[in-house]
């Protein structure tokens, strides 16, 4: 009897230990056995909801080490929802176009063709490679950006027949070529005049003033050249086989918060209830049944005796 109730209490203590055991084991992924595979290329939509992972294999590679598990990137939440298997050809090739940019100080034709090569090599993202041809049809050049610059510029203006050398009779702004001009000095000038007896009349003064501003101008900083490539890539597959993996993108919405007086909104994970009571009930039913076993066997002892 002893030895019976010191097992139930073994199978009591046991349960507890490994129920926080047995959470841990179901939250975290079993590592693989066979190695990992990564991919050649990846290539995702426009609008996030799907990513495809392309893997090229040799015959020594087992296609079991692509990773299949869900995972998070950019806001998306994605799920492999199909795994193809494609047989390579020997030679596999394609027409392909590809978009250059390049910076560019002229828009001189002749200087944006000399830093457009005639034939350049590629590779795309999917590992075809070949050397595409300049499409001269497609060669654009637009204006990058614009600066400004300031310079001082200067007029001068003469007043003659002046009877004194009075500044109030200068004016002391001008207007040229659209520029307001201050003044800035006068240089003045005696004029020994006579009339017509040969009688002198006095002193006369030319002021010759001079003027002075700013004048603000733009430029173009530079152009951006744009121009295209085609031609055919290709690639030899070397006895390999392609598995392309694709992943459905659900987009994540955060979890509604929970108003918190203090610390302000917070997330209730029902996983801190729910797991301490299931710990408990499972505990509470191995003693249920331990308590149980005994009462039983403390009867059938009475009615024996």
């Amino acid at each position: 009897m002893k030895r019976k109730l010191a097992f139930c209490i073994a199978a009591m203590c046991l349960t507890m230990a490994l129920a926080p055991s047995a959470l841990a084991v179901e939250a975290t992924a079993s590592s693989p056995s066979t190695q990992v595979c990564y991919p050649t290329s990846v290539s995702r939509s426009e609008d996030g909801t799907e990513i495809r992972k392309y893997y090229d294999l040799s015959p020594e590679d087992d296609p079991a080490g692509i990773p299949r598990s869900d995972f998070e990137q950019d806001g998306f939440r994605y799920t492999l929802i199909d795994l193809l298997k494609q047989e390579l050809p020997e030679n596999e090739s394609r027409q392909h176009t590809e978009t250059v940019s390049l910076q560019s100080k002229s828009k001189d034709m002749e200087s944006v063709l000399a830093l457009l090569p005639q034939e350049k090599e590629f590779i795309t993202e999917d590992g075809l490679s070949g050397v595409l041809t300049l499409r001269l049809d497609t060669v654009q050049v637009e204006v990058a950006g614009y600066g400004s610059s300031t310079r001082k510029v200067s007029a001068t203006r003469s007043y003659p027949n002046l009877a004194n050398q009075d500044t109030a009779n200068i004016p002391k702004t001008i207007e040229d070529n659209g520029r307001t001009l201050t003044l800035q000095g006068i240089d003045w000038q005696t004029d020994n005049t006579a009339n017509t007896d040969g009688y002198a009349l006095g002193d006369r003064f030319t002021a010759v003033a001079t003027y002075t501003g700013t004048a603000t101008s733009s430029y173009v900083t530079g152009y951006t050249v744009t121009a295209d490539y085609a031609g055919t890539v290709s690639r030899i597959a070397l006895n390999k086989t392609r598995y392309v993996a694709i992943f459905e993108g659900t987009a994540i919405e955060p979890l509604a918060p929970l108003p918190d007086a203090d610390n302000g909104p917070v997330q209730f994970n029902w996983a801190y209830v729910l797991v301490p009571l299931g710990i408990v009930f499972a505990a509470g039913g191995v003693i249920g049944g331990c308590l149980l076993y005994k009462r039983r066997h403390e009867n059938d002892e009475e009615v024996t005796e």
